[in-house]
């Protein structure tokens, strides 16, 4: 089956929601993993949603990046992006005590949600699920005399089995193996990771799926060389459509009854 220049196969297409408290350094490691210092020009559409193209071992993977945090005073907003979220980065800043406190928060909202979606598909299923999650703490470059939470308070809050790195955005302390774990427990290859593809242009990734070079009409002779592109013309759904992705599958309806509600408060 072919599919559409844009499309990908439902099981490569995979959206990251990033959640955490203001100024903690989200953009600046979101920018790290999309751009890693690609120079082509690119303003996205909203500062919240991005999305990156890319073509490996002939296979085309979509991952959408969500910024999640405006919603963090709109609890039904957030839930929702909770619920049809794939994978979830969380970061905490190591001189923020209660930025360090919501990722907590925001941790345990994750595991209740997914657990009641899981249920909700498969009522006999009772065991907590295995979401897909990394906790970064950033900032690890400042002076010690500046940490406001200690290694050993983290671990013990957090859990042996959560995945947790210690991170600087400005001086890219961390950050790949960040990427990595995010696409080992997220199904995606490592080569989605910044440093594992080649950064092309739209123009250079469409040719580069049809297998010819752009302008020429050669053939691409490095087509399995990974490769990946920012989505310029990338934008959210709509709430509606994410609320459609949610109620629709996991929606049953007996007969002579309505629709059961899906709560997303």
């Amino acid at each position: 089956m072919s599919y559409p220049l844009y499309l990908t196969k439902p099981q490569n297409s995979k959206r990251i929601v990033v959640l955490g408290a203001p100024r903690v350094g989200k953009t600046s490691i979101l920018r790290r993993y999309m751009i890693d210092g690609f120079v082509e020009e690119y303003k996205p559409t909203s500062e919240d949603f991005l999305r990156k193209l890319f073509r490996i071992r002939g296979e085309s993977y979509q991952i959408d990046i969500l910024d999640a945090s405006r919603e963090r005073d709109f609890p039904a907003k957030r839930r929702l992006s909770i619920l049809t979220g794939d994978i979830f980065l969380l970061v905490f800043s190591l001189d923020d005590r209660s930025s360090f406190e919501e990722v907590c928060a925001l941790r345990k909202e994750i595991l209740a949600a997914k657990s009641k979606l899981i249920r909700s598909t498969v009522p006999e299923h009772c065991a907590q699920p295995q979401v897909p999650l990394v906790v970064c703490a950033n900032k690890v470059d400042l002076q010690e005399s500046e940490r406001e939470i200690t290694k050993a308070e983290i671990l013990q809050a957090l859990g042996d089995d959560c995945a947790y790195f210690e991170t600087s955005a400005k001086e890219s302390t961390n950050l790949e193996q960040v990427f990595e774990t995010l696409a080992k427990r997220g199904g995606l290859p490592t080569e989605t990771g910044p440093s594992q593809h080649r950064k092309v242009s739209l123009r250079s990734y469409q040719a580069m799926r049809s297998g010819r070079v752009a302008g020429r009409g050669k053939q691409v002779s490095d087509r399995d060389v990974p490769c990946g592109t920012l989505y310029p013309l990338a934008r959210r759904p709509s709430f509606t459509t994410d609320l459609r992705q949610v109620i629709g599958p996991h929606t049953t309806r007996k007969p002579g009854k309505g629709l059961e509600k899906c709560y997303i408060q």
